[in-house]
């Protein structure tokens, strides 16, 4: 990873127009449970710090969002701006979640992934995860109106 990137926690005021936008060109978000805005509101008032950015020179070229329940970790809003793809700093995301969970105490990890994102899938598998036979469901319970 390039030393000019540095990984911290996500900073609300500084940050959010910068992720938001990342977000939503690298996930397109088409539903409003995935509403970036809704999902930052939701984590910054968790406060648990496992919400992280990468930068260079102040601009946000990648985020990486995770969980605790103290049972399982997650990771979730792994995303890097295509130009700066393929130089480690998806990689250096996921080592600092990984490394912030275990500090925790989490034993293992979880993430999804859309299987016809076959790219993505082949990244992760790079870095030590593996297909598990699971079902995974879900239910919105988000009003939309």
């Amino acid at each position: 990873m390039n030393s000019e990137v540095l990984i911290r926690q996500f900073n609300n005021e500084i940050d959010q127009s910068q992720v938001v936008a990342l977000w939503k060109n690298i996930f397109g978000y088409g539903t409003p449970h995935n509403d970036p805005c809704l999902a930052i509101a939701n984590k910054v008032a968790i406060n648990d710090g496992l919400f992280f950015v990468a930068l260079i020179k102040n601009q946000v070229i990648g985020t990486v969002m995770a969980g605790y329940d103290g049972h399982r970790g997650w990771i979730y809003s792994l995303a890097v701006q295509p130009s700066f793809r393929a130089k480690g700093i998806g990689k250096g995301l996921m080592q600092h979640a990984e490394s912030s969970l275990m500090k925790l105490g989490c034993p293992k990890i979880n993430l999804q992934v859309l299987e016809t994102n076959s790219s993505v899938i082949n990244f992760y598998k790079e870095l030590g995860y593996s297909v598990e036979p699971r079902i995974s469901m879900g239910k919105v319970i988000l009003n939309s109106n």
